[in-house]
């Protein structure tokens, strides 16, 4: 499974794991992947504390952090957190914030009970900015990630400049081809199917598009993998790896409640939906009361980013943390992509790499008995 995308960066086999969970950033390296550590949600003094521990873990491997740096948000103007958390506080209508709570309390979801514990500004560059140049501070993070729209030309030169690479997601062939024109690295291009932000374009039809339209920037398939059939699918398609999340979230060690995996686990690839109901852009999820409450007619629309995820901000980190208590899991932020109908077990990252390759040389075998031997 060795790719020159491989080869430049030093690694094993091009297998790059997206996650909240610095234990599975740990795991995924150590077995020959990347793991790469989603910091959206994290204030700066929080990154830094997940980033020491990866550091102390992680051995001579390398890792890389995902930051959300949107193109176009609500209070983009604003130069200073402060000025960003006023207008914020002042845009978000008493009726959303009264609707958020009525949805939480009905359905028995505990206060937030930890004091000084503040709203973080995700998705925005003021965050973003200062989760970058944390990034920046370790050595062995040698991948840069925007999760929205291609990165500020300042900060791809900062990157660039620090001797690390610098990539982006894209659901759309008109945004892969924007982040080559910038100068980026790589793309990580997804399909409609996965899991948090995603396009309308399904894996199959876009992969094969964006390989030929950025062509030759290595590009690394994402949405709707979570076996090595579909790595090897991908890779047949002249990706240079994938770029998996969904599968890592029931993970042996992912920080993850038990009825939080329950609901991985009882969910069909039919149970998800993609809803602006928590960050206030399309991402898919699990769909429950939370999500549908958000779609009727007589309930308040979501607000632009990053108003929505200001809004939610509470109850993401309350429908986490109490995960099993009352009816939680009917109103829990649960973003995962279609391949959970094949997450039906709990597995360690290291089995789960030996799998994905087991299945991927399996499956490259089967494929090689269909073509005649001379």
């Amino acid at each position: 499974m060795q790719t020159e995308f491989c080869k430049q960066l030093g690694i094993e086999v091009p297998i790059f794991a997206f996650t909240h969970c610095r234990d599975v950033v740990v795991a995924v390296s150590k077995a020959g992947g990347v793991g790469v550590l989603g910091a959206v949600g994290f204030s700066p003094a929080q990154l830094k504390e997940e980033l020491d521990w990866i550091d102390a873990h992680i051995g001579d491997h390398i890792y890389g952090v995902d930051t959300v740096i949107p193109q176009k948000y609500e209070g983009m103007d604003k130069s200073t957190p402060e000025e960003l958390v006023a207008m914020i506080q002042a845009a978000i209508p008493q009726e959303h914030r009264d609707f958020t709570e009525k949805l939480l309390a009905d359905h028995g979801v505990p206060p937030w009970s930890e004091a000084g514990d503040e709203v973080t500004l995700s998705f925005s560059a003021v965050q973003a900015q200062a989760q970058v140049d944390e990034a920046l501070t370790r050595p062995k993070c040698r991948l840069i990630v925007n999760a929205l729209g291609t990165p500020p030309d300042d900060v791809i030169k900062q990157v660039h400049d620090s001797g690390r690479l610098i990539g982006a997601l894209a659901g759309r062939l008109k945004h892969g081809i924007h982040h080559k024109e910038a100068g980026l690295d790589f793309v990580v291009c997804q399909g409609a199917e996965g899991g948090g932000h995603a396009g309308e374009v399904t894996s199959m039809v876009l992969w094969p598009q964006m390989v030929d339209a950025v062509a030759p920037l290595p590009v690394l398939a994402a949405g709707g993998i979570a076996d090595g059939r579909q790595v090897l699918a991908a890779m047949s398609m002249g990706a240079q790896g994938v770029w998996m999340g969904s599968r890592w979230l029931n993970s042996a060690e992912a920080h993850a409640e038990p009825a939080q995996r329950d609901s991985y686990m009882q969910a069909t690839s039919e149970d998800t939906v993609r809803s602006r109901s928590f960050t206030g852009k399309t991402a898919r999820m699990l769909k429950n009361e939370w999500t549908e409450a958000w779609e009727r007619p007589d309930t308040p629309d979501p607000l632009p980013m990053p108003l929505q995820g200001y809004l939610t901000f509470d109850a993401v980190r309350r429908t986490s943390r109490y995960a099993g208590a009352g009816e939680t899991q009917k109103v829990a932020f649960n973003p995962i992509g279609q391949v959970v109908g094949q997450i039906n077990e709990i597995e360690s990252c290291r089995d789960i790499m030996f799998r994905l390759q087991s299945e991927y040389l399996e499956a490259l075998e089967a494929v090689n008995t269909l073509t005649p031997a001379d």
